[in-house]
């Protein structure tokens, strides 16, 4: 029985595994064909800027799992419209061009699934 799950994650890319844990689980998750959908809220936005650079952290550059997530069916990508605002960004200059969603739209996503997983 395929489930709807919802990702959510709110925490900066890099400084913890946080946003490397979402990636792992919702291409996990797709394995199993579960429907999955990423909700990247406050500092978890920033992941999808293009052109990061983190060797200097000593991190990996999540930008190339995040390019191999359409192979795994998973499209389905939302983004806080007041995170963007905050951070001065547009959903159209982030990588996988993100859907931005207000917060009566963010609830409304969140109803409708099967599983709500925050990291």
């Amino acid at each position: 029985m395929n489930k709807r799950f919802l990702l959510i994650c709110s925490r900066p890319p890099y400084g913890s595994s946080a946003a490397r844990d979402l990636l792992d689980i919702a291409l996990t998750c797709s394995v199993f064909e579960q429907s999955v959908s990423l909700l990247l809220m406050g500092d978890a936005i920033l992941q999808l800027l293009p052109e990061q650079n983190p060797t200097a952290i000593r991190q990996k550059n999540l930008n190339a799992i995040q390019s191999s997530l359409a192979l795994y069916d998973i499209e389905s990508i939302y983004v806080d419209a007041e995170a963007l605002r905050f951070h001065g960004l547009s959903a159209e200059t982030l990588l996988l061009k993100p859907q931005a969603l207000e917060p009566d739209a963010l609830q409304q996503l969140i109803r409708e699934q099967d599983v709500v997983l925050p990291l």
